[in-house]
């Protein structure tokens, strides 16, 4: 019975044991489940979204703040109306991909590809700022955390990683209660803070959470607007993660996929007004080291109450498991990608759990290092999250919209409208985005989507090229009929006793080749040679400056000179220790000989391993 390694052995602890790929479609997720696993990045946005419009408003003073439920239901119109054109998307293209598919076909490859790259940065990004959000709202409850964020927003994102790795049911249930509970808190924090404040306007106390220096140091002016809307606008990230995912859903996916998208939009609808709302009424103040719903929770429900540990709590795990929108669409995307070869074939691949398993640890790697290289801070990785997010959306749009006139099916003119409003919308938005994030650090992003358009293109020309080259037609075989075989050997051992016989049985012209600076060795070894080296031609070649491979690669290139049309194969002796670790104390000449030789056209490198006890 075969025996699993240590490592197997580790591997199914981690993620479990393997699915059969019959028992995929057990694996869908249903509206409920579809809610918590693709819906959390844009229902959690309200969390730190009011804040994000708040931090830019407050420069005017208590007076200016006022805007801020004016600008929330601005968002929450837009957010409508992109739910909205999205669920044309869905019915339209229900084998998934999203941006990347409507754009491509109806917008040309180029718009395609950007669509690509501006989807996989913002999923990304999405796990960095979700996570580091997740860890503010910790920190505001625990303060005394606030010095770890960078450790603690790692160690979410690897048991994100983890939890994705074992597969979308599993994945699901892990993320359902705290989406659930996380929407329950919320909404009961609306009703609760109305209340309060129909009763009797709590006020936030302000000395428990100082306001930041730039409150109330200048004048409101229009661009200041335009950017707190732009900050605002995060309230809309993840809006399309469910048209990229539609392929996860039960049959009929079209139709539980846009039910979903419409359910999550009302919600977070709902949440995103009530806070912006309260956090107006209460007059709460961006802080350094509280979180603006930290604020309305001690307001609301009292500080060091059960109900506000709950809300914190429930807003770290939402916040920390919004990452798994990412996890769930920024694979699925690169495997729809890497599909059409613009990305390597390995994110293709399903893993044990039927996860794609490459594009979840190469995400993981991504946000892991945003989050080290910016500190854990959501406020400095906010800036570069927007730009992804509204190219995709308009790129998305603008498509359907020609698709719609392009097809002219029944009821058309109503689809085209809808989406031909929310390409307009979301395109003003990215302008606005763009000149107002530009200078805060956007311009990374903008600079790195032609960067993976163009890393895309040189990926796709050499799969082509590729293929081309193992393509049958039109080929003829070279007439190569002889096969040279060289054995380099050390000496006189059972692994290269092994290695010869072996050599015997695939060629009649053999040549053991020994490499040495030492009269005395060669002496030794044509003695034992006479006793083993059977029919094969012992060849010695001198090193007078100790070197191996110089005399060998020397020795093969006049070998090829020999017989031209010749295959010439090494053959390496090579023995295998118990351990791994006794592999450090043994030289490592055969990698060497491989690696020199891995480029060198009708020369084939093989091994014959002996298995050491």
């Amino acid at each position: 019975m075969f025996e699993e390694s240590f490592l197997g052995q580790a591997k199914r602890l981690l993620v479990g044991r393997p699915i059969s790929s019959e028992l995929a479609h057990h694996e869908r997720l249903s509206k409920t489940t579809g809610l918590a696993v693709l819906s959390s990045d844009a229902l959690s946005s309200v969390a730190y979204a009011t804040e994000e419009v708040l931090r830019v408003l407050m420069i005017g003073g208590l007076a200016a703040m006022t805007w801020s439920p004016t600008i929330a239901i601005m968002i929450a119109g837009l957010l409508g109306v992109v739910a909205l054109s999205y669920t044309h998307t869905i019915r339209a293209y229900p084998g998934g991909g999203g941006a990347y598919i409507v754009a491509k076909e109806n917008l040309g490859e180029n718009a395609g590809l950007s669509a690509a790259a501006a989807l996989l940065i913002d999923y990304t990004l999405t796990v960095a700022v979700s996570v580091a959000a997740g860890v503010a709202a910790m920190t505001s409850a625990f303060p005394s955390l606030h010095i770890n964020r960078i450790e603690l927003g790692l160690a979410f994102v690897a048991v994100l990683a983890v939890g994705n790795l074992r597969g979308i049911r599993e994945s699901a249930r892990i993320f359902a209660v705290p989406t659930y509970g996380f929407i329950t808190i919320m909404l009961a924090l609306v009703v609760a803070g109305l209340w309060r404040i129909g009763a009797g306007s709590p006020v936030v106390d302000q000395a428990l959470a100082p306001p930041l220096s730039t409150f109330d140091t200048g004048a409101l002016t229009l661009f200041a607007l335009m950017t707190a809307f732009a900050n605002g606008c995060t309230a809309m990230t993840g809006v399309e993660a469910i048209s990229d995912g539609t392929p996860a859903f039960r049959p009929p996916e079209a139709k539980n996929a846009a039910s979903t998208l419409l359910i999550m939009a009302a919600i977070a609808i709902t949440m995103f007004i009530g806070i912006s709302f309260l956090a107006q009424s209460l007059h709460t103040i961006p802080s350094e080291h509280e979180t603006i719903v930290s604020q309305i929770g001690r307001a609301v429900f009292g500080g060091g109450t059960v109900l506000y540990f709950v809300l914190q709590i429930a807003t770290m795990l939402i916040l920390v498991l919004a990452a798994n929108t990412a996890y769930a669409d920024f694979p699925r995307l690169a495997s729809i990608v890497a599909r059409d070869r613009f990305m390597p074939r390995q994110f293709m691949n399903q893993g044990d759990k039927l996860a794609f398993s490459n594009g979840i640890i190469a995400l993981s790697a991504g946000a892991g290092g945003l989050i080290v290289v910016f500190g854990g801070d959501t406020h400095q990785l906010i800036p570069l999250y927007m730009i992804g997010v509204f190219l995709s959306f308009t790129l998305s749009q603008t498509g359907m919209f020609l698709r719609w006139r392009r097809l002219r099916t029944p009821g058309w003119k109503m689809s085209a409208a809808i989406n031909g409003v929310g390409a307009i919308l979301t395109g003003v938005v990215l302008l606005i985005v763009g000149a107002t994030k530009g200078p805060e650090g956007a311009w990374i992003v903008i600079l790195l989507i032609p960067v993976l358009v163009t890393v895309f293109r040189q990926t796709k020309k050499h799969y082509d090229q590729v293929a081309a080259q193992l393509t049958l037609r039109d080929w003829t075989p070279p007439a190569r009929r002889l096969n040279i075989v060289l054995v380099p050997i050390s000496g006189v051992q059972r692994p290269v006793v092994h290695a010869l016989r072996y050599a015997e049985s695939i060629s009649t012209d053999v040549r053991a080749v020994f490499v040495s600076d030492n009269p005395d060795a060669v002496a030794a070894l044509k003695k034992d040679w006479d006793i083993w080296g059977g029919s094969v031609r012992l060849v010695v070649l001198n090193s007078p400056f100790r070197s191996l491979m110089e005399p060998l690669m020397e020795y093969i290139n006049r070998t090829e000179l020999e017989r031209t049309n010749a295959y010439i194969t090494i053959v390496l002796p090579e023995f295998v220790p118990s351990r791994w670790w006794h592999h450090l104390l043994h030289n490592q000449n055969a990698l060497l000989i491989k690696g020199a030789l891995l480029f060198r056209p009708n020369v084939v490198v093989t091994s014959v391993p002996f298995h050491l006890q």
